[in-house]
Formats: structure tokens, sequence, C-alpha cells
């Protein structure tokens, strides 16, 4: 391949990470910043493009794609893991992969974080003065972690709660058998009903908007702490709100919700036992390393002829 030029919406700094990196094995590919949004007016040249989520913040892309739509390119990558954030035209051309996985670790070690909070009532245990109340802290150990998907996310906490002591039982749409340790439940208000925690970590799809709803919830153990680190239409936060206000869900921590973000006044930012945070969960320090070690290893199959891992169909 004699000519490979990328045209990307990633930061200039992203871009330097992937530019330093190819410059080693791939020298003759060149990186090329371009708008994020809808992409338009690509470098007739560009044959690969690096995308960024485009309906986001409120903003929902047209329906028809813009005018010489795809131009050159002949692969579009993600820089995310889902695609619910992107027009459906958008993947009816070249081929699309996605970042599934990059964030894996990130968004569990989140999901366990907040579950530490919640058991060892972090931050409210800091002291400011003289005056020490004590609090008995819940242990982990020996407590359910139920776990709504399974893929990079689920496999990655299923496997640092369980050397935590905790047991695991998940649900996902597959019928494949889930690794050693994990336990699969029934179904979905199996699911509810043994978790003390719960990580929803599934896709956001026609079929599963709204999955946890006012029937689901109702299912759950008193006192549930539900951890949405997915896609915010994934939940009915009116019904969690209830559930909430009548004890059936204890505590909800969210980093994700719909709309992103919530509108000044919406109860979720000042209920007093929801934990809201702004859809920053798989965000690491590390991000950019992240970001260009799943697209290189998809570009390195691009140029070998090689079927491309992550497709955005599976």
């Amino acid at each position: 391949m004699s000519q490979m030029i990328i045209a990307s919406q990633l930061d200039e700094d992203y871009n330097d990470v992937i530019r330093q990196r190819l410059g080693s094995i791939h020298p003759e590919a060149q990186v090329i910043g371009v708008p994020a949004g809808v992409p338009s007016d690509l470098p007739p040249q560009a044959n690969i493009l690096l995308l960024r989520p485009i309906n986001v913040r409120g903003y929902t892309a047209p329906d028809t794609p813009p005018p010489g739509w795809p131009y050159g390119a002949q692969w579009v990558h993600l820089v995310s893991s889902g695609i619910d954030f992107y027009p459906q035209w958008l993947f009816n051309g070249p081929p699309v992969t996605t970042s599934r996985g990059s964030a894996a670790d990130n968004l569990a070690e989140f999901a366990l974080a907040a579950i530490f909070a919640a058991s060892k009532h972090l931050p409210d245990i800091w002291v400011k003065d003289a005056q020490w109340n004590f609090t008995a802290l819940r242990p982990l150990k020996g407590t359910t972690l139920g776990i709504l998907g399974f893929g990079a996310i689920g496999e990655s906490l299923a496997q640092k709660a369980l050397a935590l002591g905790i047991n695991v039982v998940a649900l996902r749409q597959s019928q494949a058998p889930f690794s050693a340790g994990v336990e699969a439940a029934k179904d979905i208000h199996d699911l509810f009903a043994r978790a003390d925690h719960l990580v929803v970590a599934a896709p956001l799809t026609e079929a599963t908007r709204h999955i946890i709803n006012r029937d689901v919830l109702g299912s759950a153990k008193p006192g549930l702490h539900l951890i949405n680190i997915a896609r915010g239409g994934l939940l009915d936060q009116e019904a969690l709100l209830e559930a909430l206000d009548n004890g059936q869900v204890g505590l909800a921590s969210l980093d994700v919700t719909e709309p992103e973000p919530l509108p000044d006044g919406h109860p979720l930012y000042t209920h007093p036992r929801v934990r809201l945070s702004p859809h920053t969960s798989a965000i690491s320090t590390n991000s950019r390393n992240e970001i260009a070690d799943t697209f290189l290893a998809n570009l390195d199959r691009y140029i070998s002829g090689s079927e491309l891992a992550n497709p955005a169909n599976a």
C-alpha cells in the first residue's frame, strides 16, 4: 500500500501519539486533523477516517449523509466502543470498526470504585474536626455483584470482583458460557433479585432501551446499589426515582444519563441517594495510548488485507 492518509477527528495530542507510533512501523502513513462532527469535505486523498461520537450533547446528525460521502474513505474507525452516538447512514458505506474493549479496565475500575465508596461510606466518613463518630463499614467479601451485559467490560469487572471474594452473577444476550467463577442469572429479574451491587454494562439498542424499567426494578433486592456505566437510555429514570424513593433501590451511581447532560433542576442532581458523574468512567490519563493501541492493531489488519477486528455490526 503506497499511500495511507488518515483523517482524524481526535485532538492533536491524541493524533501526535498515533503519528509517533506510526513513524517506526508505517512511515508512509500520514495523519491529518479534521473537524469533529458530521464528516464533510474530507481531504480527497484520505482513505481512513478516525471518527469521534457525533450525536452528543443534544446534537443529532441529519438523516442523510453530506454530499460526496464517503469521499475517498475505505475504512471508518470509531474511537468509542458503542455505536449509538452515530447516524445510521454511517454504517451503510465503508467498513466501520469500533474501539470496543479499549477502556474496559477503566470502566471496571470505576465500577469497583463506586462499590467501594458505597460500602465504605466514602467520602462521608472523612473527619474535619475532633468530633469523631464511628461508622460500621460494610464488607465486600461474600456480597453478590450482578453484571448486566458481559463483554470486555463485564469480563474485566468479574475477574477483579472475584479476586476480592465477591460472588458474581451475570446476564448477557449471547448463549456463550461465562468465565470460571461467574454464575449465569436465569433472567433479568433473577439478576436484580440476587445482586447487592448491580453494574449495567450492556450496549444500547432498540431492543435494550429502558430494559431496566419499573417491573425490573420491582424485582430488585431491597436496598440494591445500581451502577450504570453504559448508556443512560438503558434505564427508565422516572422508574428509578420511584424505586429510590420507596427504598427498593438504596443507591444509584450513574456515570451516564438520558439526555447528557441532564437539564438544570433535574431531580437526579439533588436526590440524596444518587451519585452522578459526567460520563467520565472510560477516560483515563492513558486514553491516548489505549485508543492508539486498538486503532493501530486494526491498521495492521487493514494493511495486510486481513479481517478487521471489532466490526460495528458484531
